[in-house]
């Protein structure tokens, strides 16, 4: 198909096959999954995964898209949603869910967030995003690149970098590096937030101006002898406290 790239959907579709193939061995996939790929594209790795098994769901906003895959894939081999990836209801797809895609990189941080809203449904998620969205996802405290997106990932999934893809493997070639992530939830949450609602106002506040200390954007919400009680020094900016001691402050504020 001859289809030209829609900025407006953030479009870079991969070709590099050798990449596709890896891509492919990480996820994985077996007949009985029920497994949705989000931005099918022109097929990269929606044909590859057709391949593998007898059925598949796919997310697609672009109707030239939708229309040409309604042509060009065996009839029954492909559920097509004609939806936006951030207004779709993923938990109506079953209670045992993969997700994979190459995710538009203009509205990947908001599709993750949507999806940790369906996470009890999902089995894990595979995704290629911009390398610095995933070294933001993995990292560590007391790193540069850790900060809101790393808490709240982290706080439901297991993440694992598995390989940086280089521009070139896309066309058009995006101007960064991309970057391949394996996300699975925690069967067992490692630390419990009472009100989660809370955790998360908590870490926005902390991040919000990212170069203040704890005592400054956490003024009004916790204060000298909470800090005491949850041995934390306050002095600390957010990207030094982790997952663990996040749950503490929102668990005592709770």
């Amino acid at each position: 198909m001859k289809h030209i790239a829609k900025k407006r959907f953030g479009q870079n579709f991969l070709t590099d096959q050798s990449i596709i193939h890896s891509l492919v061995e990480a996820i994985d996939p077996k007949a009985q999954d029920i497994l949705v790929e989000i931005g099918p594209g022109l097929g990269a790795l929606t044909q590859p995964l057709t391949k593998k098994m007898p059925h598949l769901h796919v997310v697609e906003i672009d109707r030239d898209i939708i229309a040409w895959m309604q042509n060009h894939y065996k009839a029954g081999s492909l559920t097509i949603h004609e939806s936006d990836a951030l207004k779709f209801d993923f938990s109506k797809l079953g209670e045992a869910i993969r997700v994979v895609g190459n995710l538009p990189y203009n509205i990947s941080t908001p599709i993750l967030f949507h999806l940790l809203d369906n996470v009890a449904n999902i089995i894990d998620m595979h995704f290629m995003l911009q390398k610095e969205v995933v070294e933001r996802m993995v990292a560590a405290p007391s790193t540069a690149a850790y900060g809101r997106l790393s808490v709240m990932l982290q706080y439901r999934l297991q993440m694992d970098y598995l390989f940086t893809v280089p521009p070139e493997a896309f066309d058009p070639a995006p101007k960064v590096e991309s970057a391949f992530v394996r996300a699975v939830p925690h069967s067992t949450l490692p630390y419990v937030a009472k009100d989660e609602a809370l955790f998360a106002k908590i870490v926005v506040n902390a991040f919000g101006q990212r170069r203040k200390t704890l005592r400054n954007t956490l003024k009004g919400l916790l204060d000298d002898e909470g800090f005491a009680t949850l041995a934390i020094d306050s002095q600390l900016r957010a990207e030094n406290i982790s997952v663990a001691q996040f749950v503490a402050i929102a668990n005592h504020l709770a």
